[in-house]
C-alpha cells in the first residue's frame, strides 16, 4: 500500500474545505439584518482611538467580537 504525503492530505483538505461554505446566523433575527448590525460595529469600532493607529487585522478581529457579542455566529454549511 503506497503511503500520502502530507502534501496530498493538504491539497484533500483544501478541496474539502472548498465544497463548504461559512454563513452568519442568528437565533433570533433575520439573515437580513446582519449587514446593518456589522456595519453599526464597524462604525463603532472605527472610533476607538486605539484601534485608528492599528492595522486592518485589528479592526476586523475587533469588528468580529462586536458582531459575536450582538449574537450573530458563524457557521459552516456544505454546498
Amino acid at each position: 500500500m503506497r503511503k500520502i504525503s502530507r502534501s496530498s492530505l493538504a491539497v484533500i483538505g483544501f478541496l474539502l474545505a472548498a465544497c463548504s461554505s461559512t454563513e452568519w446566523v442568528h437565533p433570533t433575527k433575520p439573515s437580513d439584518s446582519f449587514t446593518s448590525e456589522y456595519n453599526k460595529c464597524q462604525q463603532d469600532v472605527g472610533r476607538d482611538p486605539k484601534l485608528q493607529q492599528g492595522s486592518q487585522l485589528l479592526l476586523i478581529n475587533a469588528t468580529e467580537r462586536c458582531i459575536l457579542k450582538q449574537g450573530w455566529r458563524m457557521i459552516e454549511q456544505e454546498k
